[in-house]
């Protein structure tokens, strides 16, 4: 999938995974629409517009698609908006806050599923190029979908749906020469990170085999852009993760 002058959607683009990934399509000749809840603090990157907008909204997601569709040709979709609150099914306050799940659920999985939706609905109406290829979508699991740890049970859930539905969502839209993959991160350095202290942090770097440390977002965006250019890619989840498989806590 050629990406130069080409316009891509990137969720959660404000920060974090979302904002080198818009960094990366846009060096490589992509017109971004970076979507984020608030966008007021993103940094300004050229070949980016961002476009204050909630996941899980329809009528927003369906905003912002119309920005992005009237920017050119939309190919790609990466969706990195994600929320991780964390919460055990039975505390010492009693059941986890059913509100709060389904927020979790909501946002992670929802979310990432209206965003494809929509914008798989103006893909679909584009002219394919030579070898029937219309475009592709990159969403964003967790490697807790696999290994989620005590106080996960509704992040894990969400992420686990990314997974579940990586493979149909494929085999949906391969007749409109759309892909799908899906990234299961393992422990990023993220600005959610950035409120635990340095020795907080080393432990976590510690416990991933090689390279034992953190990932970094750029180099989330490295794989997307080599998931998005490499055709033969479809239906698949990838972890990027160290060899890091987590403990119960």
């Amino acid at each position: 999938m050629q990406l130069q002058d080409t316009v891509a959607i990137v969720t959660g683009a404000a920060s974090g995974l979302g904002n080198a990934t818009a960094a990366a399509l846009a060096a490589r000749g992509a017109h971004v629409v970076g979507i984020d809840l608030d966008t007021s603090a993103a940094p300004a990157l050229d070949g980016v517009t961002y476009v204050a907008a909630d996941v899980t909204s329809e009528d927003d997601v369906r905003r912002a698609v119309a920005v992005a569709t009237e920017q050119g040709v939309l190919r790609t979709v990466v969706n990195c908006a994600g929320i991780g609150p964390s919460a055990r099914v039975l505390g010492k306050k009693g059941v986890h806050d059913l509100g709060l799940y389904r927020k979790i659920i909501e946002v992670n999985l929802i979310g990432t599923f209206t965003v494809m939706a929509v914008a798989a609905e103006a893909i679909a109406a584009t002219e394919s190029d030579e070898h029937g290829q219309r475009g592709v979508v990159v969403n964003t699991a967790s490697i807790a979908a696999f290994d989620g740890q005590i106080g996960q049970a509704a992040y894990a859930s969400s992420k686990g749906g990314v997974v579940g539905l990586t493979l149909p969502a494929a085999r949906d839209l391969a007749q409109y020469g759309i892909r799908v993959c899906t990234i299961a991160p393992g422990i990023v350095e993220t600005p959610m990170l950035a409120t635990v202290s340095e020795e907080f942090r080393a432990g976590l770097a510690a416990g991933v085999p090689f390279p034992q440390r953190l990932a970094r977002p750029e180099e989330y965006a490295q794989l997307a852009l080599s998931i998005i250019e490499h055709d033969y890619l479809n239906g698949e989840t990838i972890r990027m993760d160290g060899a890091l498989r987590m403990a119960p806590r």
